[in-house]
């Protein structure tokens, strides 16, 4: 059976008492003590409210002082606000994502989203937000977060991004009641942004990409040539095991961080060999580890100095077209639809949610379309033996 709590009264200070703990000490080794005041709420109900310890300077005289506060503030009709309350209330930004959101973050989110978040938070979001309480936190001041972003040169995609992790935190803020009232976020118009992935690689482009890549790493070799040939994401391939892998029909179950989903992917014949050179291991076994023989973070260094040595970014300004890892998968989108695959089939060996997402492939296979009709007038310069009238101007284009 606990032992009952030891209090300490002062007939000084009516109202007051002071809890001796048994095994917490201040600084001079004496038994620290918690103090308490109590009083009659405005309903008559007996409050006991914690006002702190002794060994943060806390004193009888102080707690005294502040039950006084709350009398009067019952005398005049008004409900007192706990300190515990005001705490809460006092919260800044910087203190909850620090203290809250990013470990929380870091324990349940992919390793990826969690440094993203971060990063959005230690470069773009603390420099405006940091010091404000998250009440005083408005509409208003995430319109500065967008300028400050904009200013700073970084896309609309990554600005939206950042009211996301903005919106995100006030979630779980008012999930763990550190926060009452509406998410700002909620009121900001989110940014118009045009960040499709306007590049794609030539077959020599990525025959040459491969080539210097395998020259230094065969493991990277192998991720990129995943991605290429079945449009997997770099954290798809992070992710899978050889459980998912089934060489005798030819097929990945790709197990999608991103959405939650598992969809089917196809081997094609190259990428089946190279699962066959391997030596797999247990079905839980990752097919791709690093270094010290645990699941890749982030895509090599070694790819981004391949692409700098073969100049494919040179003098490129927009990012749109700036090749990176995930043009890999952008390649093979575009060279389904270039080929006529249909929409909805391209739709679904890319895992996309929805077909909007695919439909920003609709232009190439008009323009493959375009090059198909270019060919028919070249047969029909052959059979007429002179110029025939473009087919292209006749269709208006």
């Amino acid at each position: 059976m606990a032992k009952p709590k030891k209090y300490e009264t002062f007939k000084k200070f009516p109202g007051v008492r002071a809890y001796l703990s048994e095994t917490r000490k201040t600084p001079d080794g004496k038994p620290d003590k918690c103090f308490y005041i109590r009083y009659k709420a405005l309903n008559g109900k007996l409050i006991e409210e914690k006002i702190g310890w002794a060994s943060e300077g806390i004193t009888a005289a102080y707690a005294a002082q502040i039950r006084a506060e709350r009398l009067r503030t019952i005398r005049l009709g008004e409900e007192p606000i706990p300190i515990h309350k005001k705490r809460k209330e006092a919260i800044t930004f910087a203190q909850f994502m620090r203290e809250r959101y990013l470990p929380w973050a870091k324990e349940n989110k992919a390793w990826e989203s969690y440094r993203r978040e971060e990063e959005l938070f230690r470069r773009y979001l603390e420099v405006i937000l940091g010091d404000k309480a998250l009440k005083d936190i408005s509409p208003f001041d995430l319109e500065k977060v967008k300028s400050h972003m904009r200013k700073e040169g970084l896309a609309e995609r990554t600005i939206e991004y950042a009211l996301a992790v903005v919106r995100m935190a006030f979630n779980r803020a008012k999930e763990w009641e550190l926060f009452q009232g509406d998410n700002p976020a909620s009121k900001v118009k989110p940014p118009r942004k045009d960040n499709r992935r306007l590049r794609f690689l030539t077959p020599d482009e990525a025959r040459v990409l491969l080539e210097a890549i395998k020259a230094r790493s065969q493991q990277l070799y192998e991720i990129c040539l995943l991605s290429l040939h079945t449009g997997m994401r770099a954290g798809e391939i992070f992710n899978l095991t050889w459980g998912d892998v089934d060489l005798a029909r030819g097929l990945i179950y790709v197990r999608d961080p991103k959405n939650k989903t598992t969809r089917v992917a196809y081997m094609t014949e190259e990428v089946k060999r190279t699962f066959m050179a391997k030596v797999p291991g247990d079905p839980s076994e990752l097919v791709f580890k690093d270094r010290k023989g645990q699941k890749i973070k982030k895509v090599s260094r070694v790819f981004w100095e391949v692409v700098q040595k073969l100049g494919f970014n040179e003098g490129v300004a927009d990012p749109r077209m700036r090749v990176c890892f995930h043009t890999l998968r952008h390649t093979f989108g575009s060279w389904l639809v270039m080929a006529g695959v249909p929409i909805y089939t391209v739709k679904e060996l890319m895992g996309h949610k929805t077909l909007a997402m695919t439909e920003r492939y609709a232009h190439l296979a008009a323009e493959a379309r375009r090059e198909a009709v270019k060919e028919i007038e070249k047969v029909a310069r052959q059979v007429t033996g002179g110029k025939v009238i473009s087919l292209t101007e006749r269709l208006g284009g």
